[in-house]
C-alpha cells in the first residue's frame, strides 16, 4: 500500500506542475495578468477559459496514467510528462489557430469583464485537441 502512496503522490505532483505550465502558457497568450484577471478582475472569461484548458490537461493526464500503469512506474510517469507537455503545447498552438479565426483578439475577449461567448469557444477548443491527445494515448 505504500508503494501506491507514492505512486499517487508522484503521478500527482506530476499533474500539479503540468497545470501549472499550462496557466502560464494560457498567462503567455493572454494580455495582463491571468491570475489577477480571474481574482481580482473577476474575469468570466479568464475563468472558463483557463477551467478548459485544465480540465483538457486532466484528461490527458489521466489517459497517460491510465494506459501506461502495467507497463511500469517510471515509463507510465515519463509518458505523463511527455504528453502532458505536449498537451499544453497543442492548445496553445489552437490558442493562437483560433485567435487568428475569430475577429478582434481573443486574448483581449477573455480579459473583459462581461462574458463573452469567445470564452466557451475558447474551453471548447481547448478540450477538443486534449480528446484528440487522449485518443491517440488510449490503446
Amino acid at each position: 500500500m505504500l508503494e501506491s502512496i507514492g505512486f499517487a503522490a508522484a503521478y500527482t505532483g506530476v499533474g500539479i506542475a503540468l497545470l501549472v505550465v499550462g496557466f502560464y502558457a494560457l498567462d503567455l497568450l493572454t494580455p495582463g495578468n491571468l491570475g489577477r484577471h480571474i481574482s481580482e478582475h473577476r474575469s468570466l472569461n479568464a475563468a472558463v477559459a483557463l477551467a478548459g484548458g485544465f480540465l483538457g490537461q486532466g484528461a490527458i493526464i489521466f489517459a497517460s496514467i491510465w494506459t501506461n500503469a502495467t507497463s511500469g512506474f517510471g515509463r507510465a510517469l515519463l509518458y505523463t510528462v511527455v504528453f502532458g507537455l505536449l498537451g499544453v503545447v497543442l492548445q496553445a498552438v489552437a490558442f493562437v489557430a483560433l485567435d487568428v479565426l475569430l475577429p478582434g483578439h481573443l486574448g483581449q475577449h477573455l480579459m473583459e469583464p462581461e462574458f463573452h461567448p469567445a470564452s466557451l469557444v475558447s474551453a471548447a477548443v481547448q478540450l477538443a485537441v486534449a480528446v484528440i491527445i487522449v485518443a491517440s494515448i488510449w490503446p
